[in-house]
């Protein structure tokens, strides 16, 4: 049950958001304040999980009921912060508060789950992981991050790792054009592959483009104004957390190019682990990313600490606010980056 701190992001948040004033900053201080405070004074857990234990919970259905529940959460946090800027008047400080506040639930309780359920075998579960994916604009990270980002991870191919001194704000530019144009080749691909017409059912890019259309004109349709500029500068905010979360997963890590001309298979050393226990829980084991790229089809759950993984000096969230410090970020992580991957 320990999962259920994953929900105290958006508590805190949603608190922040209902009391106003300089409360609206709340979830920022919780989620890159206290909590990499916690990450740093708390033990880090590398214990694995022996083969008995993982038998018995891996198809536990209330680890995957902890998911599903994100989506009245992530869409429930919206409607209420949508209508308390539609109905109320707000100073500029609040608004700034309260788009931060629920970028952080869609991005730690919507693109983060809809990440885990993309990759299950079930589609109804898939297609949960995509409704989730809506209200940050990344339909399209379904089929990149699947189809190409787990092919190409730690190669030049891969607009979703980051170099060896390169600083966030580049790695942005980056990912979020790379990651998007990267899709459309992947999807005209498999259209020509399987002879899908542009406009046929298959076509996710075509569907995913017109579903956040509609998003965005019913959210202006229901909200007005207001309501429309908080799901785009919220969703803004939420993709940006994703992206940062991508930059320290892969930084400066490469695989071997062969002399085929092919690359070493992928395997522990290719993603940074990290065993600090609140991010661990707060982000279902995203941060045993490691094992998640060894094997993508494993549950949150029964993720597993390899020895041989590159290992974070801090947890996730931790980690994120020094990647927004450039000098700082290269001066800790760059000397963590094996010799031979340089």
């Amino acid at each position: 049950m320990k999962y259920l701190l994953a929900y105290t992001l958006p508590l805190v948040s949603l608190l922040g958001i209902y009391f106003g004033n300089s409360w609206c900053y709340l979830g920022v201080v919780y989620a890159f304040i206290l909590i990499p405070f916690l990450e740093i004074i708390l033990p880090k857990d590398a214990s694995n999980l022996n083969q008995e234990r993982i038998s018995r919970i891996e198809e536990k259905w209330i680890f995957d009921g902890l998911l599903y529940l994100n989506i009245p959460i992530v869409y429930g946090s919206l409607w209420y912060s949508m209508q308390l800027v539609t109905n109320s008047s707000k100073e500029i400080h609040e608004w700034i508060g309260i788009i931060l506040n629920v970028g952080i639930i869609l991005g730690a309780n919507g693109i983060n789950v809809a990440h885990e359920l993309g990759h299950r075998k079930k589609r109804w579960e898939r297609i949960l992981g995509k409704i989730l994916l809506i209200p940050t604009f990344y339909m399209h990270f379904y089929v990149e991050h699947n189809l190409g980002h787990h092919v190409h991870v730690a190669t030049p191919e891969d607009p979703s790792t980051a170099k060896y001194n390169q600083n966030v704000y580049a790695f942005w530019y980056q990912t979020i054009i790379g990651t998007y144009k990267k899709a459309w080749q992947i999807q005209l691909k498999l259209n020509k592959v399987n002879n899908n017409s542009f406009f046929s059912i298959q076509n996710d890019m075509f569907w995913f483009t017109l579903i956040q259309i509609f998003y965005l004109m019913l959210v202006y349709f229901i909200f007005h104004t207001n309501g429309l500029l908080l799901a785009i500068t919220s969703g803004i905010v939420g993709f940006l957390l994703l992206e940062t979360i991508n930059y320290i997963e892969h930084y400066g890590l490469k695989r071997k190019q062969l002399p085929s001309g092919r690359y070493e298979r992928v395997t522990e050393k290719h993603s940074w682990n990290s065993n600090h226990i609140m991010g661990r829980i707060l982000l279902y084991e995203l941060t045993r990313h490691s094992d998640h790229h060894y094997k993508a089809s494993k549950k949150y759950q029964i993720l597993a600490y390899h020895d041989e993984s590159p290992e974070m000096p801090f947890g996730y969230p931790t980690s994120m606010v020094i990647a927004l410090l450039p000098p700082l970020w290269f001066s800790v992580m760059n000397k963590r980056v094996p010799e031979t991957m340089k």
